[in-house]
């Protein structure tokens, strides 16, 4: 080989080396990959009225999906349990009954051991290079591009959709374009009343909320333009701890595009670091553990009253009547290298049926 030849093959691999170590850098790197911790999801029912007949309860339960490993390790409970499944988004729970109670309360606690992982499909400019314009929505999928009670598709939700994506072409764009929308029209704030519902037109007439109040607007707009969306629902990780309470539940989105499949968007979590805005348009950090999704949830059996606006705190039926006194304690510990705990089932007197 001729040293001019060889010597322009060598600048040429230099100059490549030195762009992809420049594009590693580059890439946003905010928190470990993968995060391996204990769960424990633990819920008094309280106040339970002297001469009641039955207290039906039910709780969701965490399982592996593609994006989390999950072992429910242990159950603790007064009675018997059993595991079931809602047939509409395949959601699981743990559902017990209490007859003739003697006690004035239930206490639950539900053990997991969980691995969850980093879920990313790349940058909007990656994704977009895969996308094709929206086409006709699976069969499979109709129910994602329907209306929820509190997330409409007409009306106002219809308008708005159409004024900030209508002039986006191909599916991904059309989201980046309401997902910067409500990035910059809203803010998170859980002040007032109303928050927290995810309330599609209140979110967007109030212009601020919790996680349900920003991806509500997000799944309502997406599906008005004939886009599947879906809403899942779990529990955060403080992100520079490795153990403590968790004070509440935390929510984010996902939706279809037909060259690419589902895409995440966590909108509320990128508003409250702006640095991070860009990552959380197709990607979604391991400090989390996801327990449900959709909502209007019809459990498994059925509850007597009303579907379950979404479905990651317990819910309560005493003689058929929703009931609210219902103490909850969630917890993490991050589990070091080689660490597990030894498996088990119920305790002995939910066993035993005592």
């Amino acid at each position: 080989m001729k040293p001019r030849l060889l010597s322009s093959l060598l600048l040429a691999c230099i100059a490549v080396s030195l762009a992809c170590a420049q594009s590693a850098a580059e890439k946003p790197k905010f928190s470990q990959p993968v995060r391996k911790f204990r769960f424990a999801y633990s819920f008094t029912v309280k106040d339970i009225p002297p001469g009641t007949k039955v207290v039906r309860v039910w709780a969701p339960v965490a399982h592996t999906d593609k994006h989390q490993t999950v072992r429910l390790v242990n159950v603790k409970a007064p009675v018997r349990t059993k595991m079931t499944q809602e047939a509409e988004y395949g959601n699981r729970m743990m559902y017990a009954e209490v007859r003739n109670p003697v006690q004035s309360t239930a206490e639950f606690t539900l053990e997991y051991e969980v691995t969850r992982r980093e879920y990313s499909l790349g940058d909007f400019a990656q994704l977009e290079r895969k996308d094709s314009k929206p086409g006709v929505v699976p069969a499979s999928m109709t129910r994602l591009v329907e209306p929820d009670k509190l997330i409409p598709v007409d009306g106002k939700i219809k308008t708005l959709a159409q004024e900030v994506a209508g002039n986006q072409v191909g599916t991904v764009a059309k989201a980046k374009a309401v997902y910067d929308y409500l990035f910059t029209t809203m803010r998170y704030d859980k002040t007032g009343t109303g928050w927290g519902r995810g309330d599609a037109l209140w979110a967007c007439d109030a212009k601020h909320g919790n996680c349900t109040d920003f991806h509500s607007p997000f799944i309502g707009m997406l599906r008005a333009v004939d886009i599947p969306a879906k809403f899942d629902i779990g529990f955060p990780l403080p992100e520079n701890k490795d153990n403590g309470d968790i004070a509440g539940y935390h929510c984010w989105a996902e939706f279809y595009a037909s060259k690419i499949g589902w895409i995440p968007v966590d909108i509320s979590e990128a508003w409250k670091a702006k640095e991070k805005k860009d990552y959380f348009f197709g990607s979604l950090d391991a400090n989390r553990v996801r327990f449900s999704s959709g909502r209007d949830i019809t459990l498994s059996p059925k509850q007597d009253g009303p579907p379950l606006n979404y479905f990651v705190y317990p819910y309560v039926e005493v003689d058929g009547k929703p009931y609210e006194a219902v103490g909850k304690q969630f917890s993490f510990e991050e589990l070091k290298a080689g660490e597990r705990k030894a498996s088990g089932s119920q305790t002995a007197a939910a066993s035993s049926g005592k």
